[in-house]
């Protein structure tokens, strides 16, 4: 057995690169091979979000406040709340965060393959973000 005691993991910034808007990130767990899993807490204030991306293996998340945005390539800007689980399947485009007006946070749980968790593309534009 292994305890992660609560505060000693640092929560960080979320890099630029990959976000639009003060994202913060708590890491829950990382596991070493051979298992894969990776789980973020991450905390998006108003209108916040990730840029496009794609996982190898998928990822789901399970918001734990607030209202937020999610969307996959081609398809309707869905809402997402507290509570809800959102799976996203392996290689699916998409992007999620923040709604407008309204702080959201989430664990996002994904898998990776060689040590590659997520392909970070293009910033998500205000257009589309707006809708």
């Amino acid at each position: 057995m292994k305890i992660i005691a609560c505060g000693s993991v640092p929560t960080v910034i979320a890099p630029e690169k990959y976000f639009t808007g003060r994202v913060l990130q708590t890491p829950i767990i990382e596991k070493e091979a051979p298992a894969r899993l990776r789980a973020i807490m991450v905390s998006f204030e108003p209108g916040a979000r990730t840029h496009w991306h794609t996982h190898p293996l998928g990822q789901t998340l399970y918001v734990v406040s607030g209202a937020g945005l999610a969307q996959s390539w081609g398809g309707p800007i869905q809402e997402i709340r507290a509570g809800d689980v959102i799976s996203f399947a392996p290689d699916e485009k998409h992007w999620h965060g923040a709604a407008p007006k309204s702080a959201m946070e989430h664990i996002a749980m994904q898998e990776a393959i060689d040590g590659v968790h997520a392909d970070w593309l293009e910033k998500v534009t205000d257009e589309q973000y707006g809708g």
